[in-house]
């Protein structure tokens, strides 16, 4: 049986019991156990290493899977089970975290407190997700080719729809770029050349190897509890019995940036406002035991909310941009600063980008900015926890940190940052690569490298 890790009491979030153990090699089960929402949610993550070799297989095998099962073999069937459970949902996941690359379904359906002589609706869900995964549709002992041919075609659209939201495609361009020999550098999605190689029987070898050497993180959020829970997983995934256990693969973590001053990278599409991508390397913040807390105090601080740094400087107060955040990869040590600019003050806004920066590492913040950066934090944090999707995902994320950590201690942590710890955790922070987007009339480069700056 799963043991109780984890107890605790949220002000303003209600009581709720987190319940983790592993239940078979390789796979943990995580219960929030609560009895404040009336929808039940279910996740099954299947980790592995991101690798360009296997990104476009990862990234399409949900997809197929979802098309359907032995018991339901089609969409159709399966969104008629789906009504019958009144109107649960199952959709597919992938996403990467640091240099992990997960993949798996997302499910939620109506609590059974609440549907007078259902039975049991999580047995039948679990049941049906557990069907998706361990027994798809096959012909001749591999997935459907009708299937695999179709979601080719549907995940090549989604890759190349990504050059629609030029702030996301300026982003992915950047980390491609900063960290073109890492595997944080490997879109989630992988790319078109990697989807066209796959085969009905390539993406089934992919699929048992995945199946047999991947960590499995199971999570449920809902009013049953874990030995109640425990056993209908148990039942659901019994073909997985049989499996070795596995380990999260490691994320590479560069400190430092290769080269200083940082490499810029301009290239030139159809667009009629810039943007412009800084990646930073956040240093001896990373080096051993990271300082989560503080790392997130910090960027707060500096640009991740309305009140920070980049947003009342270089927005509001000198009005070199349309918009700014910053944003923390913090299981890869990688900060990013985005912003949409006017191609003529690109180089002005760097420069007050890292002139706040500098700010920060002399200590020139307020008592109300580091009042306000907790704040904005704590009550992110607390918002995410009033839905069950949003605790899963935080479970999930601390699951696959390098330090485990709790979401309701995280937000004691947050409130115990002092200046001097963000001040330390910004001491080393440089920056590695600078990308900018232009437009075709104003760049005579595409692509090009500029190391001038």
């Amino acid at each position: 049986m799963i043991q109780c890790r984890v107890q605790h009491r949220l002000e303003l979030t209600g009581l709720h019991t987190v319940c983790s153990g592993s239940i078979v090699p390789g796979v943990t089960l995580t219960c929030v156990n609560t009895d404040r929402f009336k929808t039940g949610s279910l996740s099954i993550n299947l980790i592995g290493k991101l690798d360009r070799d296997t990104a476009a297989g990862f990234a399409l095998l949900p997809r197929v899977l979802c098309r359907g099962s032995s018991e339901f073999p089609d969409m159709e069937r399966i969104a008629v089970a789906l009504d019958d459970l009144y109107g649960a949902r199952v959709e597919p996941i992938v996403r990467k975290k640091g240099e992990l690359h997960c993949i798996g379904f997302y499910t939620d359906f109506p609590d059974s407190r609440f549907i007078s002589g259902s039975g049991s609706i999580l047995e039948k869900v679990v049941s049906l997700t557990g069907g998706i995964l361990l027994s798809p549709d096959m012909r001749e002992g591999m997935l459907r080719q009708d299937y695999v041919d179709s979601e080719k075609v549907n995940l090549i659209d989604d890759i190349r729809a990504g050059i629609n939201d030029k702030r996301g495609y300026s982003i992915d361009r950047l980390i491609e770029e900063m960290c073109a020999h890492e595997a944080f550098g490997i879109n989630r999605l992988g790319n078109e050349a990697g989807v066209g190689a796959i085969t009905p029987g390539s993406l089934t070898a992919s699929y048992r190897d995945i199946l047999s050497g991947s960590r499995i993180e199971i999570l449920y959020c809902g009013s049953a509890a874990p030995e109640y829970v425990e056993p209908i997983i148990r039942s659901a995934l019994g073909g997985l019995l049989q499996r070795a256990g596995a380990a999260f693969p490691e994320t590479q973590v560069v400190l430092y940036p290769a080269s200083d001053p940082p490499r810029r990278i301009t290239e030139a599409l159809d667009v009629t406002q810039g943007k412009l991508v800084i990646g930073f390397r956040l240093g001896k913040a990373m080096s051993g035991k990271p300082d989560y807390p503080a790392l997130m105090v910090f960027n707060a601080i500096f640009g991740s909310c309305d009140t920070s740094k980049l947003f009342l400087n270089v927005r509001e107060r000198l009005s070199l941009c349309y918009y700014i955040s910053s944003s923390l990869e913090r299981y890869k040590g990688v900060m990013l600063v985005s912003s949409g600019v006017e191609f003529s003050d690109f180089d002005a806004a760097i420069d007050e980008i890292f002139a706040q920066l500098g700010n920060i590492k002399k200590g020139n913040v307020s008592d109300q900015e580091l009042i306000s950066a907790k704040s904005t934090i704590i009550t992110a944090v607390k918002s995410t926890m009033d839905r069950p999707t949003g605790l899963l995902d935080l479970y999930f994320d601390s699951l696959v940190a390098p330090y485990r950590y709790d979401p309701a201690r995280l937000c004691e942590m947050i409130g115990a940052v002092t200046l001097d710890r963000v001040v330390e955790t910004a001491s080393e922070i440089k920056p590695d690569s600078i990308f900018l987007l232009t437009g075709r009339d104003r760049a005579a480069r595409n692509c090009a490298y500029d190391d001038s700056l």
